[in-house]
């Protein structure tokens, strides 16, 4: 066990572990938490109410999180002399293996270019999860948000956001344009930054092979590949490849692809089988607005998955409804997907719902789903009688918003 300087381990709750290829999750699960910036601390605080009343409702005494503080951002550089990553963080979420956080500021200068972008790639956490679907009397842009329900794996640590990149005019930039342009023939301008795109065999196919688990295990009816191959042919391409090769070669019992469900079955799906397809990306952009319901589980490149995310939020309500969640092999970090609004900080106003439901996904993981179903219920309880934050508020019209706060006791009181 790390021996821990600023983090105290609380004396009621056991260190979760693993055991072959799952967790072992005990009675009193001790669960790091990090507030966040900003608002964080009001969300933090209201989400970890909820889910504390949701286990003692549903379990009783027999169940408890047991929380630990440990700290990132400025709470970090309070703590650790100006060191908004300590190492002892990253230390306490690798050794109790799950863990919650809020949002996080992360410093102009040097370092990481992006904290969370630090965690997953110390952490190796290479899958971003993010499920969306819709809360009844939630105002929509679109006529149907009711359709939405996807579940999306965006892998976590390649493609262009793996940060490999030179800009205009650096040494660096130079001697990679007159490689390219002098070795291969290519014909980049002098003037260009340069940066690099890699899409591996290892990233790609370990994403998908999760995206394909997580819909065999929620009985999900299809997997869609989503990628630009139509251009970029030997990484985008090759992830749509690799992403089918992972079903033929590990889950032929389990899937079909889109040309044997038309070309064996005429479009009926064979009951317990789950459907392998792929799309390009601007189309998919197009489709999960008018044929949303066609869509379920989707694997993709970290880029496509960024916008696509995003652009599936904005159909249910928008960022402070999404929940999210970085996942490795051992190691799963729930999260708001939203920033730290710090002009809202300490004002009891934000909507915490991102983080809550980050804090059900992570119930999910812990097994404790009738606790996490619990909490979504209550969620569109309340959201149907109009018990809102201001965000939801001023759209409903002639809504009274409610404090943060206030808004997790609505909560708890409808589990």
């Amino acid at each position: 066990m790390p021996k821990f300087d600023k983090i105290t381990i609380p004396g009621n709750g056991e260190r979760i572990t693993w055991d072959g290829d799952e967790l072992q999750i005990p009675h009193h699960p001790i669960i790091p938490v990090i507030e966040g910036d900003g608002i964080g601390p009001d969300i933090m605080k209201a989400t970890r109410r909820v889910l504390d009343a949701a286990v003692e409702k549903t379990y009783g005494d027999s169940k408890k999180l047991a929380w630990m503080d440990i700290y990132a951002g400025e709470s970090a550089a309070a703590k650790y002399d100006g060191n908004y990553l300590p190492d002892e963080t990253v230390q306490a979420i690798e050794h109790y293996h799950v863990a919650l956080k809020g949002p996080l500021t992360t410093p102009v200068g040097g370092g990481f270019r992006s904290l969370n972008v630090g965690l997953r790639q110390i952490m190796d956490l290479y899958a971003c999860v993010r499920p969306v679907s819709y809360f009844e009397g939630v105002p929509s842009p679109v006529r149907k948000p009711e359709k939405m329900d996807v579940v999306i794996f965006r892998e976590n640590t390649e493609d262009v956001y793996a940060g490999i990149e030179w800009h205009e005019g650096s040494t660096e930039a130079e001697k990679v344009i007159n490689f390219l342009n002098n070795t291969f023939g290519t014909s980049i301008r002098p003037d260009s930054g340069i940066g690099i795109k890699p899409i591996s065999v290892t990233g790609t196919k370990r994403l998908v092979r999760m995206a394909i688990q997580y819909a065999i295990k929620h009985k999900r009816e299809s997997v869609t590949l989503v990628h630009k191959g139509n251009i970029m042919k030997y990484t985008e391409g090759a992830f749509r490849d690799w992403g089918y090769q992972v079903a033929k070669d590990e889950f032929a019992d389990q899937t079909i692809t889109e040309d044997e469900l038309w070309d064996k079955f005429d479009g009926n799906r064979p009951e317990g089988k789950i459907v392998i397809k792929d799309r390009i990306a601007d189309s998919m952009l197009q489709q999960i607005l008018t044929r949303t319901a066609e869509y379920d589980v989707v694997a993709t490149p970290n880029l496509n998955g960024d916008y696509l995310s995003d652009a599936c939020a904005a159909q249910v309500g928008g960022l402070g409804l999404a929940p999210g969640a970085n996942i490795g092999d051992k190691v799963a970090l729930f999260e708001a997907t939203h920033g730290t609004a710090p002009k809202y900080a300490n004002q009891d106003k934000v909507n915490p719902s991102s983080v809550l439901l980050s804090g059900v996904m992570m119930l999910e993981h812990l097994g404790w789903q009738d606790a996490a179903d619990a909490i979504v219920a209550a969620v569109g309880q309340t959201i149907r009688q109009k018990k809102v934050t201001y965000d939801l508020a001023r759209l409903m019209g002639d809504v009274d918003p409610l404090k943060t706060s206030e808004f997790a006791t609505a909560i708890i009181e409808n589990l």
